[in-house]
């Protein structure tokens, strides 16, 4: 039973929630003039883990073609076969309707608006098909986490969250432009579409560097539109920055995965010590 549980686990890259899960906690509390309740918390938490496990599913079983002949991929486990493609549509299935029944129980609108997070959550995967831009079909994705947070806790789409949400998409789109990187000469091969093989790997950097600015600008701005955030926060932000930098400076896979957890985690906790704390 525990092999088959770390191999589920392995197949939706779990440990990598860490990217999402901090930035979603930092909308909770910056979307709320008071403490949420934990009814609230548990089921934002959980919604934004049945997302993502289903968008991981989703992806390995449309990329499992690929995933087959690239040495990178070939030891995953639907490739493997610690895990069968059966099992994969399974937790994929299971976890998109459990999303969307976390978020009937935020609200109504929240619930009308899941489908279209599912429905992106498929086209990333294709993206690769069609794009050159597949990394802002993800970013997409990322934008709706703060917004989806402020219509399931107060019914609307405020600045605040849309400000935030332009941040995690540019975040997350630059992200995937370098970890694109590591798959250029086989994406080149096999004819699948990126940025990095449109424009070549050296302006594809650059231009994650553009979108990790423009989160920087993003993030900035959030200080500036909610009056409770004050100097620390604001100069905890250039901590971040330089995080930022030095991720494009060392593009291996194990540093730009443990960066980009350190950025989202030390950006919950600026902003949980600013509001909770300092601001009470």
């Amino acid at each position: 039973m525990m092999e088959r549980i770390r191999a589920y686990l392995e197949l939706v890259r779990f440990e990598h929630t860490v990217f999402a899960l901090p930035f979603g906690l930092s909308s909770l509390i910056l979307l709320t003039e008071s403490i949420p309740g934990l009814r609230e918390i548990i089921l934002i938490i959980l919604a934004l883990i049945f997302a993502r496990t289903a968008g991981m599913a989703i992806n390995r079983i449309v990329d499992e073609p690929y995933d087959r002949l690239n040495p990178r991929t070939s030891s995953w486990p639907l490739v493997s076969g610690k895990v069968s493609k059966k099992e994969a549509y399974l937790i994929a299935v299971l976890s998109s309707i459990l999303f969307m029944i976390t978020a009937y129980f935020l609200n109504k609108l929240a619930f009308l608006l899941s489908p279209v997070v599912i429905a992106l959550l498929i086209l990333y995967p294709y993206g690769k098909r069609f794009t050159h831009l597949p990394h802002f079909i993800l970013g997409a994705v990322y934008f709706l986490i703060p917004v989806a947070i402020d219509v399931a806790l107060n019914a609307r789409i405020s600045l605040l969250s849309t400000v935030m949400g332009v941040g995690m998409a540019f975040w997350v789109a630059g992200f995937d432009i370098l970890y694109a990187l590591q798959d250029y000469e086989f994406d080149r091969k096999v004819g699948l579409k990126s940025l990095p093989v449109k424009i070549g790997i050296k302006k594809a950097v650059n231009v994650s560097g553009l979108c990790h600015t423009i989160t920087f600008i993003s993030l900035l701005s959030v200080g500036v539109i909610d009056n409770r955030l004050g100097a620390f926060y604001f100069l905890s932000m250039f901590i971040l920055l330089f995080l930022f930098i030095y991720q494009r400076k060392n593009l291996k896979e194990e540093v730009f995965f443990t960066v980009n957890g350190y950025i989202s985690i030390i950006y919950l906790c600026v902003v949980a010590i600013d509001v909770l704390l300092l601001r009470g």
